[in-house]
């Protein structure tokens, strides 16, 4: 954006310049050409005056010839009469070639009784010389012309330089211009693009973003301090959100142990079945809900941010919690198998992420697979859009989700159709992409063929 502003500025610059220069350039080279036609007419005026006795007695032209040839030795013009043939009499060198086409047609405008000069302008390119011719006569009687032939090197570098001084002017305006234009650019755009870095980092979960209201147009001032407001707002909005979470879920365990308690001590009176069958399915509720409480606890603590990074091995982080999950895992009578890496796999994450991460990915392929069924884990190198990284796999041949299902798995509750008598929160997978995004990874949910789930973890590499 800075260097289209910046363009936009240099464009009105060069169309103000173009504007003022080129027409100072255009009447630089009209004046010039202007005082040469006036010197040359009133140079051939003169020779006029003394080319008529001449021509009238054409033996009597030595006069005229030494005023020629010293105006030529002088001036370096030359100028040369010719009579109403347009037949050269008298020059002031020899070899004035008068079959040049510029000398032929102003003699011949002469011959017809009116002042003629050169048709064209001194240009900073002109070659040809300059040619100008009077009629010689009286009484409207024609008998000849003067015509003079000037160079216009001399002309020419002077019109060349001044155009020289003007170009010169206008680079050094147009470089004070891109100067003043990217320093007002970078004024102007400064709290544009601290707005744009403060709304990424609340965009990223860092709750404090702020930027500077002092600097910058009064609007953008005003846009920023708005900004900080807005931010201000959101982050205590999240944070008594996650507040009354964490807040609540502490206050409900104390009278949830209270109540388990005395569901506990009022089983041991019980004889009726029916009794002993409600007694139990109560103690499964008091359970499942301590659970719930116990991940509202978990999210919270993970959503609250600001976490630590470090550097750990993927492959042995794996490995511990397969060991973990090997005793649940042969209850169920399920393989949980573990594909070893060929060498060390370093990752940066937060310091429990990969560990909680696997937990829960695990617990849900062990709980959702049918026995005999495999559940494999196996860390890998891998990239993610060019970044080199490791990736976990957790690869289960249990039912599986549709793709419908894997895009809702990992909002808050909820809980896959035909599964809600499974023991569960519905917030495991929540939980995992969140301690992920703040370890700048990601979670990706595949399916597995030809039955199954494929989550696969992804953390950058240190």
């Amino acid at each position: 954006m800075r260097v289209r502003l910046v363009a936009t500025y240099l464009l009105l610059l060069l169309l103000v310049l173009t504007a003022l220069e080129v027409p100072f350039a255009l009447s630089i080279a009209s004046r010039d050409t202007q005082q040469v036609v006036a010197d040359r007419l009133a140079d051939a005026t003169r020779f006029a005056t003394l080319a008529e006795p001449a021509l009238r007695a054409p033996r009597e032209t030595d006069e005229l010839t030494a005023e020629l040839a010293r105006y030529d030795e002088v001036y370096g013009i030359a100028a040369i009469v010719v009579n109403q043939d347009a037949v050269g009499v008298v020059a002031s060198r020899p070899g004035v070639n008068l079959a040049d086409k510029a000398v032929q047609r102003q003699a011949r405008r002469a011959l017809e009784g009116r002042e003629a000069s050169d048709d064209g302008t001194i240009w900073p390119w002109r070659l040809e010389p300059f040619v100008v011719a009077v009629p010689v006569g009286r009484g409207g009687e024609v008998i000849g012309a003067v015509v003079t032939v000037s160079p216009v090197g001399k002309r020419v570098a002077g019109v060349r330089a001044a155009w020289s001084v003007l170009a010169g002017g206008g680079l050094v305006v147009l470089f004070a211009g891109i100067v003043a234009a990217w320093s007002l650019a970078r004024w102007t755009l400064r709290p544009v693009a601290e707005l744009d870095a403060a709304a990424h980092e609340l965009g990223a979960g860092d709750y404090a973003a702020r930027v500077p209201a002092a600097d910058g147009p009064p609007e953008l001032r005003r846009l920023g301090s708005a900004f900080n407001e807005m931010a201000a707002t959101v982050a205590d909005s999240l944070e008594r959100q996650r507040a009354f979470v964490s807040h609540a879920s502490h206050q409900l365990r104390n009278p949830l142990t209270a109540v388990r308690l005395r569901v506990e001590d009022l089983g041991l009176d019980l004889t009726d079945p029916q009794a002993v069958e409600g007694h139990r399915l109560a103690l499964e509720e008091v359970e499942r809900l301590g659970e719930v409480l116990d991940s509202l606890l978990a999210l919270a603590r993970a959503e609250r941010g600001r976490f630590e990074l470090a550097d750990i091995d993927a492959g042995e982080v794996a490995w511990a919690r397969v060991v973990a999950w090997q005793p649940v895992a042969a209850k169920k009578q399920i393989t949980l198998r573990y594909v070893r890496a060929p060498h060390a796999l370093k990752a940066r994450a937060v310091t429990t992420a990969l560990d909680q991460a696997l937990d829960a990915l695990i617990d849900n392929a062990v709980k959702f697979s049918a026995e005999g069924s495999t559940v494999t884990i196996r860390p890998a190198a891998a990239d993610n859009d060019g970044v080199d990284g490791v990736a976990v796999h957790v690869i289960d041949t249990g039912p599986g989700l549709t793709e419908e299902q894997r895009d809702l798995a990992t909002e808050r509750f909820w809980r896959a159709p035909g599964t809600q008598n499974v023991d569960g929160s519905g917030l495991g997978l929540p939980i995992v992409a969140v301690l992920v995004e703040a370890s700048s990874g990601r979670l990706d949910l595949l399916a597995n063929e030809p039955t199954g789930l494929h989550a696969r973890l992804w953390f950058p590499a240190p």
